[in-house]
């Protein structure tokens, strides 16, 4: 029962709805706003005025991300998680964190390991005479070859995972992850059939590319994801061991990129229907490319 302290306390009624009673603020002024006043944001929600400020003070780079996604505000058009946490990073992270810890035990990690490495041998039993596997292509991406392997990898998602995922919302993200990292292992299955590899390396390469091709368009700071993928780049080249390659690296940033231009061309809602299409017939051309063109060059030799 409202007690006549509470009435007559306009802090808890709306600002701009006098006769609404609420207990939800505004997290940039701090005034009290009702559910019709409410704009989700990042973290909590904002009033209209706080919202047309924000508008108001954008940048020319963000200005131009209006126009160039179509009009209306970028989040709508970018599809942001209206929770503003990044669930499918986090979920990411934990699996491949889980698993990476799993492979340090001795004995055990290197059993699971030996499951999850991709080989082209595997994609090729008639020319190999090892087990058809073809799910090898995905598992690697989530077994790593250490510590450090591991730790560059996770660090990077976590910053890279942080900002892009919120850009594209979460299906688009995991399909952004999963297809670059199938892109890494093709690489690898084309410039060096016999390299076995493990890692998250291309899936995280390719979603650099992506936040380099759409991050742009909202003026996003990648200066320091730049330094920390160098960082991941230059150990995989000189200190990575047998299996991890530069050319799951190559493979993920071309891939990547293919899909950002992917999601770019086909940003309206109505166009849905082609970006899922789009994908789909991407991820369709990987494997016709990986398990066709190999052999031949096998055969070739």
């Amino acid at each position: 029962m409202t007690t006549p302290e509470f009435a007559s306390n306009r802090d808890n009624f709306c600002y701009r709805h006098p006769d609404r009673q609420s207990f939800v603020l505004c997290q940039r002024c701090l005034r009290t706003i009702c559910g019709e006043c409410q704009t989700p944001a990042a973290v909590g929600v904002i009033c209209p005025e706080c919202m047309k400020a924000e508008r108001k003070n954008r940048t020319p780079a963000q200005k131009r991300a209006e126009r160039r996604w179509g009009g209306g505000s970028t989040a709508a058009v970018m599809g942001i998680t209206r929770s503003g946490r990044p669930l499918v990073t986090y979920a990411l992270l934990a699996v491949t964190s889980l698993i990476g810890l799993i492979q340090l035990i001795p004995g055990v990690g290197e059993a699971l390991t030996q499951q999850m490495v991709f080989a082209a041998a595997y994609l090729y039993p008639d020319l190999s005479g090892a087990p058809f596997q073809p799910w090898r292509l995905l598992t690697a991406v989530f077994a790593h070859g250490g510590f450090i392997h591991l730790a560059l990898n996770m660090l990077a998602l976590w910053l890279i995972g942080q900002s892009l995922e919120p850009m594209l919302g979460r299906v688009r993200f995991l399909a952004l992850y999963l297809i670059s990292g199938l892109g890494g292992s093709v690489m690898v299955a084309l410039l060096d059939p016999s390299q076995p590899t493990v890692g998250a390396s291309g899936a995280i390469f390719g979603m650099m590319a992506a936040l380099l091709i759409i991050g742009r368009h909202i003026g996003a700071n990648v200066t320091g994801l730049l330094v920390i993928l160098g960082i991941n780049f230059v150990y995989g080249l000189f200190f990575g061991g047998g299996r991890i390659s530069w050319q799951a690296h190559l493979g993920g940033l071309v891939v990547g990129a293919l899909v950002a231009y992917i999601i770019v061309k086909t940003k309206r809602r109505e166009q849905r229907i082609w970006q899922i299409v789009a994908l789909a017939a991407l991820t369709v051309v990987l494997l016709v490319v990986v398990f066709v063109v190999p052999p031949l060059i096998i055969l070739a030799r």
